[in-house]
C-alpha cells in the first residue's frame, strides 16, 4: 500500500501543482511586464532565474527527466516571482517589519526604513499617481 501511495498518489499530487503554477506564471508575467514599466521599475530577466537543462543528462530515466523539468521550471519560477515581489515591495513599501525573533528577515529588507521611523518613512514613500 505504501508503495502505491509513494509511486502513484504522491506524484499526482506533486505534479498537479503545475496547473496553478502555469496560471500564476501567466498572471505574474502580465503584471511584471505591464506594471513595472509604468512605474519605472526595471523589468527582470526571466532566464536568470529559470534554467531547464538537467533533463538532458543521459543517465536519467524518463520519470527522472520529467522531475528535472518540473523542478527547474517551478523552482526557478518561484525565485523569479520572489524577486518580482521584492522589487514591488522595494518600490511601494520599503519599510522593515517589526522585530520578531521567529521571522526570517528577507535579504532585500536590509536597506528598508526601520519599522516606526516616521521621518524616513514619510520622506521615502512613493506617491501613488
Amino acid at each position: 500500500m505504501i508503495m502505491i501511495v509513494k509511486r502513484i498518489v504522491t506524484p499526482l499530487i506533486i505534479y498537479s501543482v503545475s496547473i496553478p503554477v502555469v496560471i500564476l506564471d501567466i498572471w505574474m508575467e502580465l503584471y511584471h511586464r505591464s506594471c513595472f514599466p509604468i512605474y519605472g521599475i526595471p523589468t527582470l530577466e526571466r532566464g536568470k532565474y529559470i534554467k531547464i537543462d538537467r533533463h538532458k543528462l543521459k543517465q536519467l530515466n524518463f520519470i527522472q527527466k520529467a522531475g528535472c523539468v518540473y523542478c527547474g521550471y517551478t523552482g526557478g519560477l518561484v525565485r523569479y516571482w520572489a524577486e518580482i515581489i521584492a522589487e514591488t515591495e522595494n518600490y511601494w513599501c520599503p519599510i522593515q517589519h517589526k522585530t520578531d525573533a521567529k521571522f526570517i528577515v528577507p535579504a532585500h529588507h536590509k536597506d528598508f526604513d526601520e519599522y516606526g521611523d516616521k521621518a524616513n518613512v514619510a520622506k521615502n514613500r512613493k506617491p501613488y499617481k
